[in-house]
């Protein structure tokens, strides 16, 4: 089997594609991938540092602005909500358009909200107009569910837990690069001066844009099967996935937006002070995240998501006791640990979905060619569905915040509601993909041999 690519669609499509086959991946399917996995995590990362532009511009807002910190919060949750909103269908445009075409298109859209920004942003700029550039700046938290659908279709099962860690590492760190970027003009020019921040990621953007239709491919095999749409709609482990992942990816996107705000907020931080922080913990999360997928595929996914989320749970207390006693040294260390936490738990909640499909297609009596076929289709439809959903949890989380600002001036009860969902999300892990499955009696006359239900301990 050969990766043989064909021009009648307009070049750059390959029309054969099985990394399952070990003698054609090592022949050339792994240098194709890495070619690909390279320039989607150049595109997707300049998509997280325009998502999050906002988490960073607002620190240079100052009272000139009229904008409070309740206003701040709302705008880095209307960008979390459009960015959510979006996954969907940019997940399910990659087999539409084909991934190379789609990273090409995406990447270019990035230029919109980024001279928007560029345009208006100064004192005196309504707060309305700020909304709506806010809602542009979604496109760029939109790019990862086609980022990762793509990877998806590229790699064996056996390395999907690393490349999709290493793709959303990559992408998930531009949310990081930002926030450093940010300081630096604050350190260097002064927080009145957000314009510069704008002007470096006009060039990179169209960098990624070039570097995508020169160098990426895409795959003819990948095509949109409403079918595994519909099934993965219907099916519990969707759900139940999107809400762990609610726990991990919405936690470390929501708390990269927010994290800069309340140390300004509650802690009486400095726009300088607070940038000098924010860029640590959306850093280490970033960087951390391929590691959960390598842990997810030598340990189970189901086996680090549940010991991620126990110490997730340990985290947010240390940020509650941190938040009730003003204790900012505290409180940073709490939420460092709670970003690198996120990081793993993005890593091994995302190697599961692959696993668990494959588990279910060899519940079924699938086996070879045919089960790699349904985890694909089925996996590459869920991880769209999840990736928005999870994402969702940004916006819950600064609306969360907004309103505990609202009321006390502090964060703190929105910290206690956290720490209660990463408790629920342990315990959903366990009940659904880690207890011991019950054995089921066999009928009388028969050798007392148990019948093992679908196990998914090692997805």
């Amino acid at each position: 089997m050969t990766a043989a690519t064909t021009a009648h669609k307009g070049g750059r499509w390959i029309e054969r594609w099985d990394p399952e086959n070990e003698r054609f991946w090592e022949a050339e399917g792994k240098h194709i991938a890495k070619r690909n996995l390279i320039f989607s995590v150049m595109s997707e990362h300049i998509g997280f540092s325009v998502w999050s532009m906002f988490s960073v511009l607002a620190l240079f807002m100052g009272p000139e602005y009229g904008v409070d910190p309740a206003g701040k919060f709302f705008l880095v949750a209307v960008a979390s909500l459009t960015g959510a909103t979006l996954r969907v269908p940019y997940g399910f445009a990659v087999a539409r358009f084909g991934g190379r075409n789609w990273t090409v298109f995406s990447a270019a859209l990035l230029l919109v909200p980024t001279v928007a920004l560029f345009i208006v942003m100064e004192p005196g700029t309504s707060y309305s107009t700020f909304m709506l550039v806010a809602v542009l700046t979604g496109v760029g938290g939109a790019n990862f569910a086609s980022s990762m659908t793509n990877i998806n279709s590229f790699y064996p099962l056996r390395l999907k837990g690393w490349a999709l860690g290493m793709n959303a590492g990559g992408g998930n760190i531009g949310v990081a690069v930002v926030q450093l970027l940010g300081l630096l003009i604050i350190a260097i020019a002064g927080a009145a001066n957000p314009r510069l921040l704008l002007g470096v990621y006009i060039p990179l953007i169209i960098a990624a844009t070039v570097c995508s239709a020169l160098y990426m491919n895409n795959l003819g095999p990948v095509k949109n099967d409403g079918g595994a749409a519909r099934e993965a709609v219907k099916d519990g482990h969707t759900w139940i996935m999107s809400f762990l992942y609610i726990g991990t990816f919405g936690s470390f996107i929501g708390y990269s937006f927010a994290f800069g705000l309340v140390l300004t907020a509650q802690f009486g931080r400095t726009p300088l002070q607070a940038a000098s922080l924010t860029f640590i913990g959306p850093l280490l999360g970033s960087l951390i995240r391929p590691v959960g997928g390598k842990l997810a595929d030598r340990l189970g996914g189901a086996r680090v998501t549940l010991w991620n989320f126990v110490l997730m749970t340990a985290a947010a207390g240390v940020i509650v006791t941190a938040s009730f006693q003003a204790s900012l040294p505290l409180f940073i260390g709490g939420f460092i640990v709670l970003f690198v936490l996120t990081g793993l738990g993005n890593g091994s909640t995302y190697k599961m979905i692959p696993g668990i499909h494959r588990a279910k297609a060899a519940a079924k009596g699938l086996t070879g060619e045919a089960a790699d076929v349904h985890a694909r289709r089925l996996s590459g439809a869920s991880m769209s569905l999840i990736g928005a959903v999870g994402a969702f949890g940004g916006l819950g989380i600064n609306l969360a915040l907004r309103q505990s600002f609202l009321g006390s001036q502090s964060g703190t009860t929105a910290f206690v509601v956290f720490l209660g969902y990463y408790v629920v999300c342990a315990a959903v892990t366990w009940a659904v993909y880690l207890r011991r499955p019950v054995a089921a009696p066999e009928p009388a006359g028969r050798a007392e041999q148990p019948r093992q239900q679908p196990v998914y301990a090692e997805v």
